[in-house]
């Protein structure tokens, strides 16, 4: 070994418990198994000094060690295998100590297997070093700062929720979430906004069994956290109960943390423990801690290095000699060596497939055969909020089918009959999220359906995006399909973290072992008359599109939204898919498609699935295709019949789904006319055009190609929003250019 901070731990260790003044050992005291504690702490240092000198011989890939934590062994201990734990990237103590209690597990190589991004990594499968475990109810976290935290917290909504609706999750009614973070982390909003999810649910009198873990070493990388603020933001907070224990003395730790997790048992309310820590080794890699900090503050880490505190209690508690501590100390030392020379050339991940491989399960007869599962006979369509969105009584096209189904419907009662059919059918599905339940939702597409099938399965929750995405999550964790509600697209990019860094990452970090099925609605896009403004009228989908995996629906019409609902469901319930199903606001209550009072753009809700990238042809124009979607599509009908009456006579394709493009479609109906035309409510940069462009180049079309899509702005209030959107006259000018090239 050479000289550095590891070399100076290892010999401030030797010497610590050599000094040490044994105690008696001929009555050695009983109750906890400190010699079983210890081997889990020395194995997490150990683990990070293996890392460390795999990293340096460039064999390793990941070095955030757990050094100066390995107190958390205390919770370890101090829970039960079966309580679900969320982990903050510093537990290796902890993954050790409750992996070792569950029969078949090997901590060791797991965590080695990591570093070195071995194929035959248990839990990512090599894709990232994680601790999770199946077995051991470990959820794997990778290091994003507190955004763990809102799905802990749904998770344990879950629980309770599952028992009252008498379903089954993996874990027993009476667990307890665990949950640990830095202090650092405990700033983060994402942090403040669950904990404060977690209070405001038990002030409702609703179970919330969660234990919130800050692991305090007073430092975020370089920046310390000031002395006694954790205990000054979270120690009186009304409805959180606060605990704090030193990490580096373990009896304490122990008795501390077992008292925590108990409350927690018992009254199901939520609880907050600090755990004092040091941070030894820096903060991760080649961290260089001289640059930021005193040699006083550094050497002071070093006196209260947990391992240390540890070996020397063992020796003056007469547990064990100091000959003894020492040995089982090299014993383990010897055995994390040898892993890792052992793991260092396994195999390692060799294609893109097999990266990706997680991210989009696709199994298509399943999900067909799933969606089509028959249910009870549908009621009639429950009153929508809006004047608008009712039936008309004039209208001999509305009214009830067989069974009670709509003949023909808007856009926002296709969607409700539907929710209500799939809550009617799935004691899986919940349906959640701002004004979604006693109010019906902003634009009453909700509106019936809490007093239909209750307040647990239909429900309000806070107006907090991350806290709504994380109940989506936790729930989804525990075997539920939530259909959780944004009230507008642009609300969505307060919470795009718990989409793109925890929802749509969990299969890919854990190869599939984990999975959170959701089917987010999100009222979307702008031509909202009398009703403006940038963030209730938003076009930019460019950020989800960008993230693996998801599954984004858009439909335009009825019968395609609950179509599409009911394949996004299934898709979830089968693969496990996270899906956005965007709604256009602007059609929800849209009756009329040329001229008013001719009912043309309502249509039957469909009780087929949809074919998942499938996209829907209208017309059989021979001189253009009009690629288009959402509120582009009855635009573009609109603008093909003024053009027919020119002579120009274009079809109209409505991809339907943003994400996977319905590209064997475009290509199809691209070659059948020999031009397209792309009208692209989403702005011009990072809109649907630009992929839609690239997927005709990739198939090898050459015909002439042009878009028309909004301009790269905000909307605007008022009659300024129409200079900046989409229109039906631009999709008529762009076509003409395009038809005489």
């Amino acid at each position: 070994m050479t000289s550095g901070p590891d070399t100076a731990l290892d010999h401030r260790f030797r010497a610590a418990v050599t000094a040490a003044v044994p105690g008696p050992t001929g009555d050695r005291p009983g109750g906890p198994d400190y010699l079983t504690l210890f081997d889990a702490q020395v194995t997490s240092r150990q683990l990070d000094l293996a890392a460390r000198r795999l990293t340096a011989a460039g064999r390793g890939f990941y070095s955030i060690g757990s050094s100066g934590h390995e107190g958390n062994v205390a919770l370890a201990a101090a829970t039960r295998v079966t309580d679900p734990a969320l982990l903050h990237y510093r537990s290796g103590a902890f993954y050790v100590h409750r992996c070792d209690r569950v029969p078949g597990q090997d901590p060791i190589r797991d965590v080695l297997r990591g570093v070195v991004a071995a194929a035959t990594d248990p839990i990512s499968g090599g894709r990232h070093k994680v601790f999770g475990n199946a077995a051991a109810a470990i959820i794997p976290q990778t290091s994003t700062i507190a955004s763990h935290l809102p799905r802990a917290v749904g998770l344990a909504f879950a629980l309770d929720r599952a028992t009252r609706l008498g379903r089954f999750t993996p874990w027993p009614t009476d667990a307890v979430v665990l949950c640990s973070f830095g202090d650092a982390s405990a700033n983060h909003s994402t942090a403040a906004g669950a904990i404060n999810a977690a209070v405001h649910t038990a002030y409702q009198r609703l179970p919330m069994p969660i234990l919130f873990v800050c692991e305090d070493n007073g430092l975020g990388i370089s920046v310390p956290t000031p002395p006694g603020w954790i205990e000054q933001a979270y120690g009186n907070r009304p409805g959180l109960r606060y605990f704090t224990a030193d990490g580096s003395n373990l009896p304490e730790a122990l008795a501390v943390s077992t008292e925590a997790v108990e409350c927690v048992r018992a009254t199901r309310r939520p609880v907050f423990l600090r755990l004092r820590t040091v941070r030894l080794l820096g903060h991760a890699g080649s961290d260089l801690e001289s640059a930021y900090r005193r040699a006083s503050d550094i050497a002071d880490d070093l006196d209260d290095d947990p391992v240390t505190a540890t070996g020397r209690m063992l020796v003056t508690a007469g547990i064990a000699t100091a000959t003894e501590v020492l040995a089982r100390y090299d014993a383990i030392a010897a055995v994390v060596d040898r892993t890792a020379g052992q793991v260092a050339t396994e195999p390692k991940l060799t294609s893109a497939a097999a990266v990706v491989a997680p991210l989009a399960p696709s199994h298509p007869e399943l999900v067909d055969a799933d969606a089509r599962r028959p249910g009870p006979l549908p009621g009639s369509i429950p009153e929508i909020a809006s004047g608008t969105a009712r039936p008309r009584v004039d209208n001999p096209g509305m009214g009830a089918g067989a069974g009670g189904r709509p003949v023909r419907s808007t856009l926002a009662q296709a969607i409700n009959v539907t929710l209500g059919e799939l809550l009617a059918r799935d004691d899986d599905v919940l349906v959640f999220g701002e004004d979604v339940g006693r109010k019906g939702g902003v634009y009453g597409v909700t509106k019936g359906l809490q007093k239909s099938f209750g307040a647990r399965r239909v429900f309000d929750t806070l107006l907090d995006e991350q806290s709504l995405l994380g109940v989506a999550l936790g729930t989804g964790l525990a075997g539920f399909v939530p259909i959780p509600e944004i009230q507008y697209l642009a609300y969505v990019h307060n919470a795009m973290d718990q989409i793109r860094g925890e929802a749509a990452t969990l299969r890919f970090f854990s190869d599939g072992r984990f999975r959170n099925p959701m089917v987010v609605r999100i009222a979307a896009y702008a031509y909202q008359r009398g009703f403006g403004g940038h963030f209730h009228n938003d076009d930019s989908v460019a950020a989800l599109r960008d993230i693996p995996g998801l599954l984004i629906a858009s439909p335009a019409r009825a019968d395609d939204a609950a179509a599409m609902l009911r394949t996004c469901v299934s898709a979830a319930r089968v693969d496990g898919r996270v899906c956005l199903f965007l709604e256009p606001i602007a059609l929800y209550h849209t009756r009329d498609l040329h001229r008013p009072g001719d009912d043309a753009w309502l249509a039957s809700p469909d009780t087929a699935p949809a074919p998942l990238g499938r996209a829907r042809i209208h017309g059989d124009g021979t001189d253009l295709t009009i690629v288009t979607f959402a509120n582009g599509v009855p635009m573009s009908l609109r603008a093909a019949a003024k053009l027919a009456g020119r002579g120009l006579h274009a079809r109209v394709l409505d991809l339907r789904w943003l994400t996977p493009l319905p590209v064997d479609d475009l290509l199809e109906h691209a070659h059948s006319t020999g031009r397209v035309l792309i009208a692209d409510e989403t702005r011009r940069s990072g809109g649907v055009s630009e992929s839609v462009v690239a997927a005709l180049l990739d198939g090898g079309f050459t015909g002439p190609i042009a878009r028309v899509t909004s301009a790269d702005s905000f909307v605007p209030l008022g009659p300024a929003a129409a200079t900046v959107l989409l229109s039906e006259h631009r999709i008529e000018d762009a076509a003409e250019r395009l038809a005489a090239r």
